[in-house]
């Protein structure tokens, strides 16, 4: 049985980590969307809709980035505070393939394009994640090779990774979202 979607809302401050506007979910909030892993949620930034996948921050919480698209439909910069609204959903939106998977795909059987067409867009999200909670090259190419071949077997999902930790490789640290160095 699915539970009810669920709507929080809040404010918070907007900084900067490295060179990306992070938007953080307090905790509290986080903890009432149902999941320490990533999260579908739709929301609103100083009324601005938006739709997308919030990132879990390897301390039970969540953020998102805030593009620069967002950044200038909403007029808001790096330390302004924010009101914000978000409801957990269902309904995931298609994760942006990476050039290297995508090329994989293309080559692999026709077993492996079925799969993943078949999966769930949350499926998909899930093997994106694995292949990119890795900074080296070498481990990223091992892991979409991999990738192809569990999908060429029984799997439909990544196995053995902790769904709760930071996966954004630009920004983590063991498994964790950086946190603003203090000046």
């Amino acid at each position: 049985m699915k539970s009810a979607p669920v709507t929080t809302k809040f404010k918070t401050k907007l900084y900067t980590l490295k060179d990306w506007i992070i938007l953080p979910v307090p905790k509290e909030e986080s903890l009432k969307l149902g999941s320490r892993g990533q999260i579908s949620v739709t929301g609103t930034l100083n009324g601005h809709e938006f739709k997308t996948v919030l990132e879990p921050d390897g301390r039970w919480s969540h953020w998102l980035r805030v593009t620069d698209d967002m950044q200038k439909a909403v007029g808001v910069k790096s330390g302004d505070t924010v009101e914000v609204t978000l409801t957990n959903g269902a309904d995931w939106p298609e994760p942006e393939v990476p050039k290297d998977l995508k090329d994989a795909l293309a080559t692999a059987p026709q077993k492996v394009k079925d799969k993943w067409k078949d999966i769930t867009p949350m499926a998909r999200w899930e093997w994106i994640r694995w292949m990119n909670a890795t900074l080296s090259q070498e481990t990223r190419k091992i892991r979409v090779e991999k990738t192809i071949g569990k999908l060429n077997g029984k799997h439909r999902r990544p196995c053995c990774f902790n769904l709760a930790a930071c996966t954004e490789p630009y920004l983590m640290k063991s498994g964790r979202l950086m946190e603003v160095e203090s000046k």
